[in-house]
């Protein structure tokens, strides 16, 4: 028979026993950590994992993307995360510096660029590009044709803004719940049932911009800004012209560059100038001017205000006002 001592052991040995499984059974239930490096990262992990996940965007909402440099802070956040998710590509080569200094305590890393079929940046007709900002080439317009670079003797960059299409759109997600099944096998049904979910709303969305574009009086659209829209335009048969590149950090366009897209403007009779989001809009105000055409904000989703962030827009909220002015452009 037990004495009272044992009794006693006994009791507080089952009670420490059932406190540890609880713990167990609490620290098995924690969400993935997950940070991201932008907006469209964050969003699809959200839209994938619901509450399963814990996501971080390093971005500060409002930031502008391509100048961003991680912090001390941040670096410990990624270097703690489950998962971490990158666009990838020259813009996020501090990504890649990171990750071989963690050396085997790095975080699982997926790059979206390498989840689609990524196309090298393209200058077009009348655009400014790095080299030589005051002889534009004027060649042909063509999508097609991704060897202009070459002439320029430098290496091609890939187009990073990849989300720009909802059909890659579709392949991300795809990518991330199968990451994050792996990561949580207890949980993959719900990850594939969050994906279904949110690609069903893309496939949706991918309808309505192939719909939009296919009734138009014209294929051509004006951006009096960067262009980080190339995967977009190439998706659903758009033709453009724009004063930059989708990476570039210039403002400030030549004067031939502006005359040539009011050219275009008046050529072709559109009616809207676009401009991207935190632009200081001061091109696409300066051909409207001369042209009488509207400015309308077209959204890369690359990131977000601070007030959208809080308000929890998605990736599909700012697509599907992409769609509204589009059509104001196109008709």
């Amino acid at each position: 028979m037990f004495n009272k001592d044992s009794k006693k052991f006994t009791i507080v040995f089952l009670a420490l026993a059932a406190a540890l499984a609880f713990a167990s059974a609490a620290l098995a239930a924690d969400p993935i950590k997950v940070v991201t490096t932008n907006f469209p990262g964050y969003d699809f992990v959200r839209a994938v994992g619901g509450d399963l996940v814990q996501v971080k965007m390093l971005l500060p909402p409002g930031a502008e993307s391509h100048s961003f440099e991680p912090t001390p802070k941040d670096m410990i956040e990624i270097q703690q995360a489950g998962l971490f998710v990158a666009t990838g590509g020259e813009n996020e080569e501090w990504v890649e510096r990171i990750l071989e200094s963690f050396g085997e305590s790095a975080p699982k890393t997926v790059r979206m660029i390498e989840m689609v079929d990524a196309v090298p940046e393209e200058i077009v007709e009348g655009m400014e590009h790095d080299h030589d900002h005051d002889d534009h080439d004027h060649n042909d317009h063509d999508h097609d044709a991704h060897d202009d670079h070459d002439d320029h003797d430098h290496e091609i960059e890939l187009d990073e803004h990849v989300w720009t299409s909802p059909r890659n759109a579709i392949l991300i997600v795809n990518k991330l719940s199968k990451t994050l099944s792996e990561l949580d096998p207890a949980n993959a049904d719900a990850y594939a049932r969050n994906a279904e979910a949110y690609n069903a709303k893309l496939a949706d969305l991918d309808k309505e911009y192939e719909d939009l574009v296919a009734g138009a009086v014209r294929k051509t659209i004006i951006v009096g800004d960067r262009f980080p829209l190339r995967y977009l335009a190439d998706a659903y048969g758009l033709n453009y012209y724009a004063a930059f590149t989708g990476c570039s950090t210039d403002t400030e366009a030549s004067a031939g560059t502006i005359a040539f897209l009011i050219d275009e403007v008046r050529e072709h009779q559109i009616p809207v100038v676009f401009y991207i989001e935190f632009s200081n809009q001061k091109i696409a105000n300066a051909i409207a001017e001369a042209t009488g055409a509207k400015t309308r904000e077209i959204h890369s989703a690359h990131n977000v205000s601070k007030q959208d962030f809080e308000s929890g827009v998605t990736y599909y909220d700012l697509m599907k006002k992409n769609l509204i002015v589009l059509k104001e452009a196109l008709y």
